[in-house]
């Protein structure tokens, strides 16, 4: 039976796990599909402030199930291809999700499961994480945005060291190099990225999305069109209900009430 992905609430968090124990959340159509759709439904739910991505049990994701992939390499293809669409789609979804994603990250992170935890806008791991690009053990290059991912937040010989050599790394060290947020002991990793989400959560929404999407294009625009991007979005946002709030409640010296 394919993993799958359930979904549950914690106050104005929306919880994304992926479930299948026995492989270690390998990731399955069914998943792909499913994190879409959920995060469709999310972006128009004001309730929702932050989605967390997790896996089940003692590990996040073990990346690609190869038995499948060993299945869908009979077929031809086509299948193998549609399937990695797919699994682009959730991938893109999360980059273009206009709130908080948090990746609560235990045991091993491999493969598509490392891409997919890069994808999200924090990462939490705990001590005992293990992050791994195992393609180039079985002599396959990497999907879901992970060389893409590497590329962008880590130096030139590191991202090239990770995808060729495939050896884990410990949170410790992605830690210092930028690419985790938040090391915790084993078993905290939701509880951290929780109380992260609350924190966003008391937060200004539409500050919070415009602050994503400013860093998004940051990378894709020549600086006079990003100065420009700036002072839409601070236009927009100081003239908003939340810029007049958070305004008052720093000069009455009180913590501010976002809508």
């Amino acid at each position: 039976m394919p993993s799958e992905l359930l979904t549950s609430r914690e106050g104005s968090t929306l919880i994304l796990t992926l479930s299948d124990p026995a492989t270690r959340n390998t990731l399955s159509p069914q998943v792909y599909s499913a994190g879409v759709e959920a995060l469709n439904v999310a972006e128009s739910d004001d309730s929702i402030r932050a989605v967390i991505v997790r896996g089940d049990g003692e590990h996040f994701c073990a990346g690609g199930d190869l038995n499948r992939i060993i299945g869908l390499r009979k077929t031809g293809p086509q299948a193998q291809s549609e399937s990695i669409a797919l699994f682009h789609q959730l991938i893109e979804s999360l980059r273009a999700f206009p709130k908080p994603t948090i990746a609560a990250v235990e045991g091993f992170a491999a493969g598509g499961g490392m891409s997919l935890a890069l994808a999200c806008d924090l990462l939490v791991a705990a001590s005992d994480a293990k992050f791994v690009m195992s393609y180039g053990k079985v002599g396959l290059t990497p999907d879901g945005g992970g060389s893409w991912h590497v590329a962008r937040m880590l130096p030139r010989p590191v991202a090239l060291e990770m995808l060729w050599l495939a050896g884990p790394m410990k949170p410790e060290r992605l830690h210092a190099l930028g690419l985790v947020n938040r090391v915790t002991d084993k078993g905290q990793a939701l509880a951290e990225a929780l109380a992260l989400a609350d924190k966003l959560a008391a937060m200004a929404p539409n500050a919070v999305a415009g602050a994503k999407e400013l860093v998004a294009r940051a990378a894709l625009s020549p600086l006079g069109e990003h100065l420009e991007a700036e002072r839409r979005q601070f236009i927009v946002n100081l003239f908003h209900d939340n810029g007049d709030e958070g305004l008052k409640a720093f000069f009455e010296k009180r913590l501010p009430v976002f809508r």
